[in-house]
């Protein structure tokens, strides 16, 4: 195996390219792109998004300990990095990006309608951590795009969602299926 020289910012990749909404009205509601995310418990079903303190919308998030995680997808990209190198101090951003705020469900911080799942949260803790801040989160409620949920099961697919994806300064779009859970050691048919 090749040695690699260590810097900051080399780190697990890929990490997904989410839109992190927050604020307690429609008057502040705000979004940030965050890319450090993702699940760290199933039961109870917690989630975890990384900001940095400088962000405009972290005094947000502090004060009202709450956000909705929102994914994205490909069609989402430009609006995605646009909100992850303005500031919501100089812009509107829904403006800015065209995308739709819609009413969460049972916290104050908003879902976005482009979004194929919006996962809204309680922050329950916030680690200092050095650059950033972990706030850790319990998932109180999700909502999906119909699009995605089978009608005969109720289950969610976003295989076809086209989820994007950050690595190293890039952003991709999920593709082909390569095998599903479980498949390395299920019996083949005889």
């Amino acid at each position: 195996m090749g040695k690699v020289s260590w810097k900051p910012g080399t780190m697990v990749y890929p990490a997904p390219a989410a839109l992190v909404t927050c604020g307690s009205s429609p008057e502040e509601w705000t979004f940030l792109t965050v890319a450090w995310t993702g699940t760290v418990c199933s039961d109870p079903p917690m989630c975890y998004v990384s900001v940095r303190p400088e962000r405009a919308s972290y005094p947000v998030l502090e004060r009202c300990m709450e956000f909705t995680l929102n994914l994205t997808t490909a069609s989402m990209v430009r609006a995605t990095d646009w909100a992850g190198v303005r500031s919501s101090r100089q812009y509107d951003k829904w403006k800015e990006t065209g995308l739709t705020p819609l009413p969460g469900e049972k916290v104050a911080s908003p879902t976005i309608a482009e979004s194929p799942l919006s996962i809204e949260c309680r922050i329950k803790r916030i680690e200092r951590l050095g650059s950033h801040d972990m706030m850790l989160a319990e998932v109180v409620n999700l909502r999906a795009d119909e699009r995605f949920i089978d009608p005969a099961t109720g289950a969610l697919s976003l295989a076809k969602a086209g989820l994007l994806v950050y690595a190293h300064g890039g952003y991709y779009s999920l593709g082909q299926l390569l095998g599903t859970f479980g498949f390395s050691v299920r019996k083949k048919p005889k």
